[in-house]
């Protein structure tokens, strides 16, 4: 009872927005090109980067949608500059963001832009001549962009004001949406209702082996109707890569590993890591942490004490790791990190996905 009093408030809130949004008492723009969104209802960990970069891998290999402009446009979060942005692959997690940066990084000739304003910023990629009438933009701009044929959304199912084209949702299979509360005393930043809005809805995270009664079992207890597409997914990892040039590829072959994190959740790279090492030290920063001089020195000291040890981090946090100038040379030869990708439990299912995303397209 004391839990529903304390959760009314945030309830209400969410409750009146999505009210006024779904009667048109507040107004939805539709971008000029299609939009995909990719979103959760969870706080982080469900692996919204990674499937942007798997969406963005469909389109790339489709036979209409290979040859066109595909931009990525994202928020930014906990960048330190404002309004829109193109993200250079040789800028910092500072400027545009942890995620953004990342997707840049990988896909190098992809528009990937930054903007708390999803509706300003889908105007900019859509058509790039409004840079010049907006002397905001105009200071932003870094260097001309093709106008974009279709715009990938990272994190944006709470942005109401912006209607996509269609909706993917991500539930993490490790914390279901109808087991969990609210923020503050749970992770739910919207309503588990809102999963209803929904065309796509991709459990994530799941173990490498599914079974169709347990897949049946989250169709029902999600509510998955006839309209919606419900696929599911697992992480997995490609080969370890430096951090920095000075990267020493020996140390991948030792059998002792340092790991720090400032993600969600590693409990994924945990146990994938596990298979092969034995982990002797283990860091765990806040989601999006930056990292200060005094934590490169905590990871330096355990270096130091394993001396043959490899130090490795996750993708998103190489990122921010190289935006340090604190950095002993050392210890940037050790450092190593491990790229994340999405998985389909066969190529069939795979397939399927690329089917229906693309019929929401047409």
């Amino acid at each position: 009872m004391m839990d529903k009093i304390l959760l009314f408030p945030y309830w209400l809130t969410l409750k009146v927005r999505h009210f006024m949004y779904d009667h048109g008492l507040k107004k939805a723009h539709t971008a000029d090109v299609p939009t995909i969104c990719v979103g959760n209802i969870t706080v982080g960990g469900t692996g919204k980067t990674p499937h942007t970069e798997m969406i963005l891998r469909t389109l790339m290999q489709d036979a209409d949608w290979g040859a066109k402009n595909i931009a990525v446009l994202s928020r930014g979060y906990k960048r330190k500059t404002r309004g829109f942005q193109q993200v250079m692959a040789e800028g910092t997690a500072r400027e545009y963001g942890d995620e953004p940066l990342q997707i840049k990084r990988k896909f190098p000739f992809i528009t990937v832009a930054v903007d708390k304003s999803r509706k300003e910023g889908c105007s900019f990629l859509s058509n790039p001549g409004l840079m010049e009438t907006s002397k905001k933009a105009r200071r932003c701009m870094h260097k001309e962009f093709p106008k974009a044929d279709l715009i990938i959304l990272d994190d944006a199912f709470q942005h109401r004001a912006l209607k996509p084209t269609v909706s993917v949702v991500l539930v993490d299979y490790n914390r279901p949406i109808f087991r969990d509360s609210l923020m503050p005393l749970g992770k739910l930043r919207d309503l588990p209702q809102r999963i209803k809005a929904a065309d796509i809805v991709i459990v994530s995270k799941c173990p490498t082996y599914l079974d169709a009664w347990e897949r049946s079992k989250w169709t029902e207890a999600l509510g998955i109707t006839e309209n919606q597409h419900i696929f599911f997914t697992s992480i997995g990892y490609d080969q370890s890569q430096a951090i920095f040039a000075e990267g020493d590829p020996r140390y991948l072959y030792t059998q002792r590993l340092i790991l720090f994190s400032g993600i969600a959740n590693d409990k994924p790279l945990r146990n994938y890591l596990s298979d092969n090492y034995k982990i002797v030290r283990h860091f765990d920063f806040p989601d999006h942490h930056k990292f200060t001089k005094a934590d490169i020195s905590t990871i330096h000291r355990a270096a130091q004490t394993f001396p043959t040890s490899v130090v490795m981090t996750t993708e998103k946090d190489c990122q921010r790791i190289r935006d340090c100038k604190s950095v002993p040379d050392n210890l940037k030869q050790r450092m190593f990190y491990a790229p994340i990708k999405v998985n389909f439990f066969s190529e069939q299912e795979q397939e399927e996905f690329a089917t229906v995303l693309n019929s929401f397209l047409k």
